[in-house]
């Protein structure tokens, strides 16, 4: 399940500079394209269980540990790099999850993000729709970027 789920963040950091509206809204698309086998894998994965919160917290373990054997170096995950994935997952990796169109895309982006607090050092983070990180954009996100 989820084999080679890690490559997702490939272009992470180009995919986080300088980001606009435009460009985001851009990003997200090609990165919805390119991963979006990835989303429906995980989704499909959760309705079809029986048990649907134990499948997706066994869909959310998996991509977490996926994602920490891509980033870690000897066991441990740089600062910078932890603040940088947990940009990407707010921004790409939860609004995707909940643009699919399914019953358990909530519950399943739930159990990712309570996996990702668990297994990753301060990284307490929330999640959105894409809608609502699109209409927070003017310019630039929150004026930072």
């Amino acid at each position: 399940m989820l084999e080679n789920v890690g490559s997702m963040f490939d272009g992470m950091l180009g995919m986080m500079k300088k980001l606009k509206k435009a460009s985001y809204e851009s990003h997200m698309k090609e990165f919805r394209e390119r991963n979006g086998h990835f989303f429906r894998e995980m989704i499909r994965y959760v309705e079809q269980s029986e048990d649907r919160e134990a499948a997706a917290k066994e869909v959310a373990d998996v991509f977490t540990d996926a994602v920490r054997e891509t980033f870690s170096v000897r066991g441990k995950i740089r600062g910078r790099t932890q603040v940088d994935l947990n940009f990407f997952m707010i921004y790409y990796v939860f609004p995707a999850i909940l643009l699919e169109e399914s019953e358990v895309n909530d519950l399943t982006a739930g159990s990712i993000r309570d996996a990702w607090e668990a297994k990753f050092k301060d990284s307490r983070i929330q999640y959105t729709d894409y809608d609502k990180i699109y209409g927070a954009f003017r310019e630039k996100i929150f004026g930072i970027f």
